[in-house]
């Protein structure tokens, strides 16, 4: 945990187009924009001990992330739905941007969390891209079943236009992915050592390293916490229940379901250890969830471990 006596937490509550900062019990109205950063890292720099605790926006905080970090301030980027749970066990039923942002503060007090690291510009360029690629696959399956259910051949004619545009970006993007592959050595070495597992493939490995670039750097159970494949309990008394995963990085989780389709296939040691599970009567599903935990962890210890061999 972090050093709650060294740190100053200040809650930043972050909008499309502003940014409210809860510093020392005093509240700033900022813009999100670079003389908004600007602002506030002018704020920031009279209190050298300022941890800020924002929440993730699906993209708005990047840019005053990136700028903070640049100026090395300490941030911590917190799941929303966590956030807001602390909020309610602490009675705010009210949501304003001043509330949140204190809100924010109190969750840094109460939590100490470790900042986060920052990305490398490689990084963030994959992830860009990674995110784009998604977009277009989701919007492609979408594309696909309306296309099903379309009986006018004008719009057949469309969709099949359309959907062939969509082959295309995919292509572009990707395209994109390996070239900037090409230049970056470090990382093009980390996405080959994964790739080398079998059943996971350097699509897979891009995603899972956008998404969780702290991978090799953390241990078993951080690494199946972050990919949301740690199985928590649910125990009551003399109740047992069963245990799931929950939270984590949805799409790290979601690339690692395909690689664990295959590797079940075609790894010879986790298509054994699936085929143990199925044959001991865990359902399926529940034994491609074991086999996409076994993949992260050891995802994680192959880059942690470079000289480990992957003969399978």
């Amino acid at each position: 945990m972090n050093d709650k006596k060294s740190s100053v937490y200040a809650g930043l509550d972050i909008a499309k187009a502003s940014l409210q900062l809860h510093l020392q019990n005093k509240d700033h109205d900022l813009a999100n924009t670079p003389a908004g950063h600007a602002q506030l890292g002018k704020l920031l720099a009279l209190v050298p001990e300022a941890h800020i605790i924002c929440e993730a926006t699906g993209g708005y905080e990047r840019a005053v992330v990136a700028a903070l970090q640049a100026d090395q301030v300490k941030v911590s980027v917190i799941n929303p739905a966590r956030v807001r749970q602390f909020a309610r066990a602490s009675g705010h039923q009210a949501k304003t941007d001043p509330i949140d942002a204190a809100v924010l503060t109190a969750f840094g007090h109460a939590f100490a969390p470790e900042p986060t690291p920052a990305r490398s510009a490689p990084e963030a360029e994959l992830a860009a891209l990674v995110a784009r690629r998604t977009q277009l696959l989701e919007l492609r399956v979408a594309e696909n079943q309306r296309a099903d259910t379309c009986a006018l051949p004008g719009l057949q004619k469309h969709f099949r236009q359309w959907l062939g545009q969509l082959e295309k970006q995919l292509e572009k993007i990707e395209a994109l992915m390996a070239a900037l592959l090409a230049q970056q050595t470090v990382l093009e070495q980390r996405v080959q050592r994964l790739d080398d597992i079998t059943g996971v493939g350097a699509i897979t490995a891009m995603t899972v390293l956008s998404q969780i670039p702290e991978l090799g750097q953390i241990n078993r159970g951080q690494a199946a916490a972050l990919a949301g494949l740690a199985p928590y309990n649910r125990d009551s008394g003399q109740w047992s229940g069963k245990r799931h995963i929950s939270g984590g990085r949805a799409a790290a989780r979601r690339g690692l379901y395909m690689a664990a389709l295959s590797a079940s296939r075609s790894n010879t040691i986790l298509k054994a250890f699936y085929q143990r599970l199925i044959t001991a009567g865990k359902p399926a599903k529940v034994a491609l969830t074991a086999v996409m935990r076994k993949l992260i962890v050891l995802m994680n210890h192959v880059l942690k471990n470079p000289e480990f061999s992957l003969a399978n």
